[in-house]
């Protein structure tokens, strides 16, 4: 009983301490925690305040900003939209895709960047912003799309000439990245330039010249983002598989949710017949680049691999229907009829291979004409 009566007596010297306070002097305590960088003293005083006054926007922002601050990006999330509600503003607007950039939730962040930049076409940040999501995503024409106009106008800014430079080289368009490659590597040699050159070799199916560059790169910068992703794609197209298995562990080290590390990680676990260590790898990937058909296709092969049919057939189903073309995916397909005792089903699918094949022969046989 004492203990209670204990535990009454100091909630209450809490709340009339608590009371002590207007809300000018609590607003005024947050905003100097938030600078002293005592983020948690900042987050309690702000939550005290719109306790208060709930819709108040500016504060709710802050708190977001020290949410984010403190790594709590859902929450952050939670109270920029609720801030929008209350009061629609292109600034906070950037701050919820900032917070969903850093929570490596790409999609949704060039979702809120796309309302930014047609709000603001000038805002430079947003636009870079959201030509880096889309380049993250593979989106590589929609980075073209959206730089081409900014980088003619503003041929200075290193950083949109490597969005667009990267974006053009990974859409094989060698030639036009070349005049952007040209003035960055006027600066003078750099692992960004080295990574770009790479990326551009690679991309041109010259793997081992892409190796020599992609090392350099490491060497240069190996905390540079994509460059241990890269570098690993390429030992990997030149057949060092250990060295790449190791480079992709590095570029996931530094970025968690990598594309292509997460994919080429769970490739390599398939093969080995590692599935249960090569799904989330594969999820990963999915959660950067949501209906991706290489990642899924993946995903299914891993099912198959666990004896999960009917989830591998769903998808393959899904995924042929999507992309007549996918050759893979309707050979997997057809062993799984085949397997299922669905022999029309999986004449089908061997006949529709059998044509993509043959369709594949022919444009070999014309290309090297």
């Amino acid at each position: 009983m004492k203990y209670r009566l204990a535990l009454a007596v100091v909630w209450a010297g809490l709340l009339c301490g608590q009371a002590r306070q207007s809300p000018q002097e609590l607003l005024k305590e947050a905003i100097a925690f938030q600078q002293q960088g005592k983020l948690d003293q900042a987050i309690h005083d702000y939550e005290l305040f719109l306790d208060m006054y709930p819709k108040v926007a500016e504060v709710r922002s802050n708190l977001a900003a020290a949410l984010v601050g403190s790594g709590r990006y859902a929450e952050a999330i939670e109270e920029y939209q609720r801030a929008l509600e209350t009061k629609p503003d292109p600034a906070v607007r950037l701050n919820l895709a900032l917070a969903y950039y850093k929570a490596a939730n790409y999609p949704k962040a060039a979702e809120e960047l796309d309302k930014v930049h047609a709000a603001e076409p000038a805002n430079s940040q947003a636009l870079l912003l959201l030509a880096d999501c889309n380049l993250r995503m593979g989106r590589n024409k929609r980075v073209i799309e959206l730089l081409n106009p900014f980088y003619t106008a503003n041929p200075g800014n290193l950083g949109a000439a490597y969005l667009l430079g990267t974006a053009l080289a990974r859409d094989g368009q060698t030639v036009a990245a070349q005049p952007v490659i040209n003035q960055i590597t006027s600066r003078g040699d750099s692992a960004e330039v080295r990574l770009l050159m790479g990326t551009a070799k690679f991309t041109g199916r010259d793997f081992h010249g892409a190796l020599d560059d992609l090392k350099k790169a490491v060497d240069m910068n190996p905390n540079l983002p994509d460059v241990y992703s890269y570098y690993g794609m390429a030992l990997l197209l030149t057949g060092d598989q250990n060295g790449a298995r190791q480079a992709f562990e590095k570029e996931l080290q530094h970025d968690p949710n990598n594309f292509d590390a997460n994919l080429r990680m769970g490739f390599l676990l398939r093969n080995d017949q590692d599935y249960d260590q090569a799904l989330p790898y594969l999820e990963r990937a999915l959660n950067v680049r949501p209906g991706d058909l290489a990642v899924r296709f993946q995903i299914a092969s891993v099912h198959l691999g666990q004896g999960k049919e009917d989830l591998a057939r769903g998808e393959l189903e899904k995924i042929v229907k999507e992309a007549p073309s996918f050759l893979e995916a309707h050979v997997t397909l057809a062993t799984i009829y085949y397997r299922e005792k669905r022999k029309q089903d999986g004449d089908r699918e061997r006949a529709i291979v059998d044509k993509l094949n043959a369709e594949r022969q022919a444009q070999q046989v014309e290309a090297g004409k």
